[in-house]
This record gives structure tokens, sequence and C-alpha cells, in this order.
């Protein structure tokens, strides 16, 4: 059944547990997963404190790394049966439409635009939904130095951020799963959450999960 979706994306907000979700669906079902490294960008620290300064620096540095990355979804795997990352090229777009200012914003996109051109579409996009307070308390458990200052504010942005892009998304399916209530440090959670999605006929464009939410 998993090579229906052969480039599974699982994306969230800031703490949403995408990181843990993606690496297990890897672990138990033979597949590869594509993390993003964010913690290679020399600007994070630096932006968190002085956003205004540093957001054109950190988000140039994003889109390049993610590029490069989402490039190896074009090179198939002879050992995997699918691949799974824990983010996407529009997560450049997305965050920096609410960092950026308006000039910096337009010249972003229009680099955006060159890169994006060429590189895969997912076949199925799974964003994790959670509260804004929970986000903010497991990303206090998690205890990364430069993410205690992210604010209620900021999180609210980014999750409205990525609801805007969805209503523009015509040609792969996502999923937005309510996601408050799972345990993601739970292997056999994850897996029976994966296993009702991966079995599961999407349309195009915006699903729910469960379907009632």
């Amino acid at each position: 059944m998993a090579e229906e979706y052969p480039f599974i994306v699982v994306e969230g907000n800031i703490g949403a547990g995408k990181t843990t979700f993606a690496q297990s669906v890897a672990r138990q079902n033979n597949g590869y997963f594509l993390p993003e490294k964010f913690e290679d960008n020399p600007f994070l620290p630096s932006f968190y404190k002085e956003p205004d300064r540093y957001a054109f620096q950190v988000e140039l540095t994003f889109l390049v790394e993610r590029c490069q990355q989402i490039k190896q979804v074009q090179q198939p795997s002879l050992f995997h049966s699918f691949i799974i990352s824990d983010f996407y090229f529009n997560k450049s777009l997305i965050f920096s439409s609410k960092t950026l200012k308006r000039e910096e914003y337009d010249l972003y996109k229009r680099i955006y635009q060159i890169f994006n051109v060429s590189l895969p579409k997912p076949s199925l996009y799974i964003y994790l939904h959670q509260k804004i307070e929970r986000l903010l308390a497991q990303i206090e458990k998690r205890g990364r130095d430069y993410e205690q200052d992210i604010s209620a504010g900021y999180l609210k942005q980014v999750e409205e951020a990525y609801f805007s892009y969805f209503k523009e998304v015509a040609d792969f399916p996502v999923v937005i799963v309510n996601a408050d209530e799972y345990n993601f440090l739970n292997d056999e959670e994850i897996q029976s959450l994966y296993r009702i999605i991966r079995q599961t006929k999407f349309e195009n464009g915006i699903n729910y999960y469960p379907s009632n939410v």
C-alpha cells in the first residue's frame, strides 16, 4: 500500500512532533527518512533573538538548503519502499511570509518560484495540527535554548500561514490531522494513525482526519 505514496511529507507547527512521527513511520515501514537540516542554519539562534535583523539571512539559507535536500527525492532508493520527510519546500514560503518585510518577501518569493519549478511534489502531505498551548509546552520540554522565546502569537501566525497555503493546493492531497490526543513518543500510536491514513483514499486539496473535525 505504501507504494501509492512514494513521497510523503509530514509537517506541522514548531513543536508538533513531525520529526518524531516521520522517523517512526520510516523505521517501521521500510521508508527512507529525509530530515530537515535546520540545525545547520548558522543564522537561526541570532534570528530568534533579533528577528528583524536576521530574518532574510535565515530564510535564504533555509531556502537553499531545502532545495538541495528535496532534490534527493528524485533519486530512487533501491532499499526503501518510499521516502518520508519532516519538511517540504513550501515551508520556506510559509515562514518567510511572516518573518520578512514586504520588499524582502517580494524578492524572496521570486527566488523561491525559480527553485520550485523543478522540484518534486509530495504524493501525500500530512499536517499535524495541535493547539498552541500544547505546542508551547512541548517546545519548553525539548529545551532548545534558541526556541524558548517563541511566543504564542508567532505560533498562531505560522498556523494561519499554513492554512492559507493549504487553500491553494490542488495537485496533491493535504491531510490535516487533529493530533492533540496522540502521543508521538509511542511508536504503536504513530503506526496505528499512519496505517489508517495510508489506507484511506484522499482527494487532492484539503482533507481532515478524523473527517468530522
